[in-house]
């Protein structure tokens, strides 16, 4: 930075020249090292006009706001963009925004948010993604109960929504040269618009699996709890299937209606009430759930009948369920607790397997 004493020589950049030229030779060398320098089509657009698209980053229109960044919406030159911003100036939220573009640069799918341009005028660059969001994130949907403006999603749109997002990991995972772990699950990662329609985004921690390999060895733990894959945490081994076991976890939330730690506190809190309450719920007093494994084993060990008083969000069985929707949503669970969150990732299937398994239920469920 240029002292406020001394005259600036004109041979001299400006922060935001310097920003500029810094930035940009960053995002190259990346996109070298990753993709061998191919990306999409990105156009570079100015912080002035980024600020006035989305009204000075006005908190009205702030789409996702407890992240590591905030995503806002605005209107440029006749059409709707998506911004994103990093809350910090410090290493690690720098190293988000460069892999967000290097990574977001590369995607072609209808399931991905598509980036159209960052502003590298900023200390940390400025990302610019289209706009097809109208519902907020995943989660608010799963949280509706929260939220009561928003409606709850019925089990057919559960299904869908489920069948795409899976499209996107098959996608990361089989659709480059080198597999791309996404590493970063969580349903505010997921953003609805308004037929429903998701869309993943969030880069961030997201790797290539170097070429040769099948792994990441010693990978940087990075995610967010819960989600995990237990290889990943134990032995720092990062590979596509610890995507396939967040994924699961994520099934599972969308089919509870609920975040995972809630879901297990509310379990635990119904032992007292059990006995006294519901001859039939019994069984539930029997184990204390204190984390996911345990979890995981109450749940495959339980009658499927049960499962439905255990994990089923109320607003899906509303005033009943056909044998079909019953049917469908048993052969869900098992999808999930038995093959996804398996303990050992050998007996995890591929995120391909579990797309075409999801597609099948969703068939059956439009029939």
């Amino acid at each position: 930075m240029i002292p406020f004493w001394r005259k600036k020589n004109q041979d001299e950049p400006d922060d935001e020249t310097a920003f500029v030229l810094k930035n940009g030779g960053i995002l190259l060398e990346q996109l070298i090292t990753t993709f061998d320098g191919k990306r999409n089509p990105i156009r570079n657009f100015s912080f002035k006009e980024l600020k006035s698209a989305t009204n000075n980053y006005g908190t009205k229109n702030v789409i996702i706001g407890d992240s590591d960044y905030k995503l806002f919406k605005g209107f440029l030159l006749d059409r709707q963009i998506s911004v994103m911003t990093f809350e910090s100036n410090d290493k690690y939220e720098y190293d988000c925004c460069i892999n967000n573009f290097v990574f977001a640069s590369q995607m072609c799918h209808k399931h991905i948010l598509m980036l159209i341009g960052c502003c590298l005028e900023t200390q940390v660059p400025i990302l610019v993604f289209e706009s097809l969001v109208k519902y907020g994130t995943l989660k608010n949907h799963i949280l509706s109960h929260r939220e009561p403006h928003l409606e709850s999603l019925s089990w057919r749109q559960r299904l869908k929504i489920s069948m795409e997002i899976a499209n996107a990991f098959a996608y990361l995972h089989v659709g480059f040269p080198r597999p791309i772990v996404y590493s970063n699950m969580s349903s505010s990662n997921i953003l609805l618009d308004e037929h429903f329609v998701p869309k993943l985004i969030d880069f961030s921690f997201a790797e290539c699996i170097p070429e040769g390999e099948t792994q990441i060895k010693d990978a940087r733990i990075r995610g967010t709890l819960g989600y995990i894959a237990p290889e990943f945490l134990i032995e720092c081994v990062l590979d596509e299937k610890c995507d396939v076991y967040g994924f699961g976890i994520l099934l599972l939330e969308i089919l509870a209606g609920q975040r995972l730690f809630d879901l297990i506190r509310s379990i635990s809190e119904t032992e007292d009430e059990t006995e006294t309450k519901d001859e039939d719920r019994k069984f539930l007093a029997r184990v204390r759930v204190s984390e996911i494994w345990s979890f995981r084993d109450f749940v495959k060990n339980i009658n499927g009948e049960n499962w439905f008083i255990v994990v089923v969000d109320p607003t899906i069985i509303g005033d009943g369920l056909c044998p079909e929707a019953r049917q469908q949503i048993q052969v869900f669970l098992e999808l999930v607790v038995i093959k996804c969150i398996s303990y050992s990732a050998g007996d995890r299937p591929s995120m391909i397997d579990v797309a075409k398994q999801l597609r099948q239920l969703y068939l059956s469920a439009s029939s």
